[in-house]
């Protein structure tokens, strides 16, 4: 891959196309899966993102992550591990099913929880994602589209979403009632 990194505006599409990986996925998952949420930047209406669904299969147990990882590779679905974040199963789409990140994650462990605070948080501080969105628009315009510029690029943004994150498990503690709003989209 070359050229530079693409994040653009919020698609109105981004939810349904995740709707129409969600309906696919739970075909094979519905039984082990507590929920399949739309996590990451497309989730999250106003926000800038490289254009790429990013979806959590959330299971209730660690012992049913070999189940699930099993049933995701037998759909083509290629398994990565954790790519260093404990708690997380990561998998590669087949290229038929058109590019998105998909994520294996225990209910209320620390990876789903940092993935749908940060979600729910944003969607209600508009001033975060215009901060978050600039952030990347100017990150993606210094940092090519190859693994060393994915790479500078993460790295580079992670400082702002740690705080984020932070700042999301301290309006969820601080009893915010947008906690838990936005399950499943």
């Amino acid at each position: 891959m070359t050229g530079m990194i693409v994040v653009g505006d919020y698609d109105s599409r981004w939810p349904e196309r995740f709707e129409e990986l969600r309906q696919r996925l739970a075909r094979h998952v519905a039984d082990l899966a507590v929920s399949i949420e739309h996590v990451g930047s497309t989730a999250v209406p106003g926000c800038a993102a490289k254009p790429i669904i990013d979806l959590d299969i959330v299971v209730a147990e660690e012992s049913v992550m070999p189940e699930l990882i099993s049933r995701l590779t037998a759909q083509g679905y290629r398994h990565e591990g954790d790519l260093g974040i404990a708690g997380r199963e990561a998998f590669q789409a087949p290229s038929a099913a058109g590019e998105h990140h998909l994520y294996g994650v225990v209910a209320r462990s620390k990876s789903h929880l940092d993935h749908i605070l940060l979600r729910d948080y944003l969607r209600q501080r508009p001033d975060e994602v215009r901060r978050y969105s600039a952030l990347k628009r100017y990150l993606a315009r210094r940092f090519h589209a190859d693994s060393e510029g994915r790479r500078n690029y993460s790295t580079a943004k992670s400082s702002l979403v740690e705080e984020l994150v932070a700042k999301s498990y301290a309006a969820r503690a601080a009893g915010q009632p947008w906690r838990d709003r936005g399950r499943s989209g």
